[in-house]
């Protein structure tokens, strides 16, 4: 897979010659100094951008070639994301922001709200249900983001920097927690981070420097899955 963007008269070339696979319920780092690529990567597997050559095979299925409606309802289903920044709306309460994709993919009310309550005592926020994000901390927030990626129970969580704005007993905790959510749901989770303590204890880290995968360092746990 190959990504470039075109600025003016130069082109840039971000993502070179990538082929990487992820099996499923792996747990994956990637580590790499700013302006690696891995951003760009992690959005190209997440359709949020989209490679200039080259394929993303999920579960046999090129998601690349799919029509836009097919996917926009393929990323609702089947990917969660985890920002640096949680990306809440303010205006809405926490059960509300969990609520959002479920409703995007046009499920009722009711079970909507089913969802948005297991999975926030899931990651231990059923105390927060009526709080706004202004009203909860930095690691509340970032644990009903978590609960927002995860209440469609997609199987693949990508997070870009999801413990960056948090202190250091904080980024532990959420740690702890993508941990366990692995465990408890086989979820396949790629996590991008400058965070050693975290990617120390990830099975599988994945060194990227200039747009390339460079070194692959992977201690077998379990099984197979999605290719890019």
């Amino acid at each position: 897979m190959t990504k470039e963007f075109v600025i003016g008269s130069q082109v840039l070339s971000v993502l070179k010659d990538v082929d990487l696979t992820l099996g499923v319920g792996e747990m994956v780092t990637i580590i790499g100094a700013s302006g690696a690529g891995k951003s760009t990567l992690l959005h190209c597997l997440g359709t949020l951008d989209l490679p200039t050559s080259g394929s993303i095979l999920f579960d046999g299925t090129d998601v690349v070639a799919l029509s836009p409606p097919e996917l926009a309802r393929f990323r609702n289903r089947t990917i969660g994301f985890v920002f640096q920044f949680h990306h809440l709306l303010p205006e809405f309460s926490a059960l509300e922001n969990v609520m959002m994709p479920a409703l995007v993919a046009r499920m009722t009310l009711r079970e909507a709200r089913s969802k948005a309550e297991a999975m926030l005592e899931a990651v231990h926020m059923s105390h927060r249900l009526r709080h706004r994000p202004g009203e909860l901390s930095g690691g509340e927030q970032q644990r009903v983001a978590i609960a927002r990626a995860l209440v469609m129970q997609p199987k693949l969580l990508l997070a870009d920097e999801p413990t960056g704005n948090l202190d250091t007993k904080t980024s532990s905790q959420i740690h702890e927690l993508l941990f366990a959510l692995n465990r408890e749901h086989q979820i396949t989770m790629l996590v991008v981070t400058h965070n050693m303590d975290l990617a120390r204890q990830m099975p599988r880290k994945i060194r990227m420097a200039d747009g390339r995968l460079i070194g692959d360092t992977f201690e077998p746990e379990q099984g197979d899955g999605a290719s890019a």
